[in-house]
């Protein structure tokens, strides 16, 4: 039995409340609870909203909040701090001004600033003065600020006589740069109002201005297939992700050289309005990890993954932009649950532990010479005729698939399965004839070696094993059909290295 383990990790949030508890420090609560820290609040501001928008907002006079700050600090060891809805100059002031008097110097906690400056409609929160106070005493403190673009314009845009517009990537990395030069530590700028291509983060890595780290099952390194899928059950662009950038001015936190350029976090772009809070929730989890570990690569790796997937999990909560869901994580798991936005987590993640083995697989000679159309006829030849028994195996094997199967639905979807091999061996019958082969000479080809191990393996996993044992055993041909003939076209379409579809003898199969 799992011993239960109590949070050992203070983590103080100062910010204001949301009534209908997707944003502010109801959210942070949640989001200090899912990491295993414990969670303290300063209460800034009462605020009556919900999903639809803010119908009031009842700010704490400034002493109250040095008093709540005080309680805290006298009694629960605190190991980060974050901030959030600061409301007016005053409260801006009392927050730095405890803060620094608690924390007269080096070290402090980790302290991360989520500057909320505009609203969700892009109303401006905060007066010029108010701006100021937080880019000349807010801002030094912290070790990391988290804007999203909206907030970085006018962080930036303030006292400037031309204000300052975000609208690519090369700008993103430039506005992280300019918040940092500001004092801070590090910065996340947050990309959610600009959704870009794959191209985009393509062009700025090849410049040589900054890394990659691409998250779920769009990056490069990932199956095609898997993406495929993605996007069947998605409604996002092929060519649609988000970029976060971390800007990092302290080379001691720099994980071998990575950090010493500017890092694209690149993620699946989701359709959804569930998008109350994510700010809060993403500054929370940062928090939450630099109090357990002060990597920030790592931190920030943890905190987006954890809040992409609330988003990608979310309840439909409310008649405007819901909340996420933030408990997603309770439950302990090796990996994620399946969800649209990454539909096959345990196959990614056996694909992406063993890159080199996968790319052996899809990329063999036999593909390769197929793509370039060199590939010797006799040995097609062969190809399709073993082919055609393998059929016959595979159909088999998913027989069995259906007696251990317990559902109607999966039953279902393997006697399917078998109706469409039955189907594919009498096109593929037709496709031998147009190579010379008779529907008497395919009958009676000896099975290979090769062909009769595979089937044998096949169906004593389906003999011995139960319905997931022969899943993977199906899987190498399930997947890797699939992903071959996608790794061939996008090669031809490149039009490089000699493949090509066009005029290709083998295109049919392909």
């Amino acid at each position: 039995m799992e011993t239960f383990k109590p949070a050992h990790y203070g983590v103080l949030t100062i910010a204001g409340t949301d009534s209908s508890g997707g944003a502010g420090v109801l959210a942070d609560i949640k989001s200090f609870t899912a990491h295993g820290c414990y969670g303290c609040s300063v209460i800034t501001a009462v605020t009556a909203q919900n999903t639809m928008g803010v119908q009031g907002v009842h700010p704490c006079p400034p002493e109250f909040i040095e008093q709540q700050m005080q309680s805290i600090f006298d009694d629960i060891p605190i190991h980060a701090i974050k901030t959030g809805m600061l409301v007016d100059k005053e409260i801006v002031d009392v927050v730095v001004n405890t803060l620094t008097s608690r924390y007269p110097s080096a070290p402090r906690p980790p302290i991360v600033v989520d500057p909320v400056t505009v609203s969700t409609s892009g109303h401006v929160l905060f007066d010029s003065a108010s701006i100021d106070v937080i880019k000349s005493r807010l801002i030094p403190l912290a070790t990391m600020v988290t804007p999203n673009i909206l907030e970085a314009e006018l962080i930036l845009s303030t006292g400037q006589s031309t204000p300052l517009k975000i609208t690519n990537l090369e700008d993103m990395i430039y506005a992280a740069r300019s918040i940092a030069q500001l004092g801070c530590t590090n910065v996340l700028l947050k990309g959610g109002h600009l959704p870009l291509r794959p191209t985009d983060v393509d062009t700025s890595v090849k410049a040589g201005i900054c890394v990659a780290e691409w998250c779920n099952s769009r990056g490069p390194n990932d199956a095609l297939i898997l993406g495929h899928v993605s996007r069947q059950l998605t409604s996002a662009s092929e060519a649609s992700v988000v970029v976060d950038v971390l800007y990092s001015s302290q080379a001691s936190i720099v994980e071998s050289t990575l950090m010493a350029k500017p890092v694209l976090f690149v993620k699946t772009h989701i359709d959804s309005t569930s998008t109350h809070g994510t700010g809060c929730t993403l500054s929370a989890a940062l928090a939450s990890q630099l109090a357990k570990n002060p990597d920030v690569l790592q931190a920030t790796r943890l905190a987006i993954a954890y809040t992409h997937e609330g988003i990608a999990t979310a309840p439909n909560f409310g008649k405007g932009h819901g909340p996420l869901n933030h408990m997603h994580s309770i439950i302990p798991r090796t990996i994620s649950a399946p969800n649209p936005a990454h539909p096959a987590p345990f196959t990614s993640g056996l694909i992406q532990s063993f890159p080199d083995l996968w790319r052996k697989y899809v990329q063999h000679d036999f593909v390769v010479q197929l793509g370039k159309g060199t590939l010797p006829k006799a040995n097609f030849i062969h190809f399709i005729k073993q082919d055609y028994h393998y059929l016959r195996h595979y159909a088999r094997a998913y027989g069995l698939l259906a007696s251990k199967s317990t559902s109607y639905e999966d039953i279902g979807s393997a006697a399917r399965t078998i109706h469409h091999i039955i189907q594919e061996s009498t096109m593929h019958a037709s496709f031998c004839a147009l190579w010379g082969i008779s529907e008497a000479e395919l009958i009676n080809t000896t099975e290979s070696p090769a062909l009769s191990g595979y089937a044998s393996y096949m169906i004593d996993t389906g003999l011995r094993g139960d319905a997931t044992a022969l899943l993977v055993a199906l899987a190498s041909c399930l997947l890797g059909y699939g992903e071959v003939g996608l790794w061939l076209k996008k090669r031809a379409t490149e039009g490089k290295d000699g493949f090509y579809l066009e005029g290709n003898i083998y295109k049919r199969w392909k």
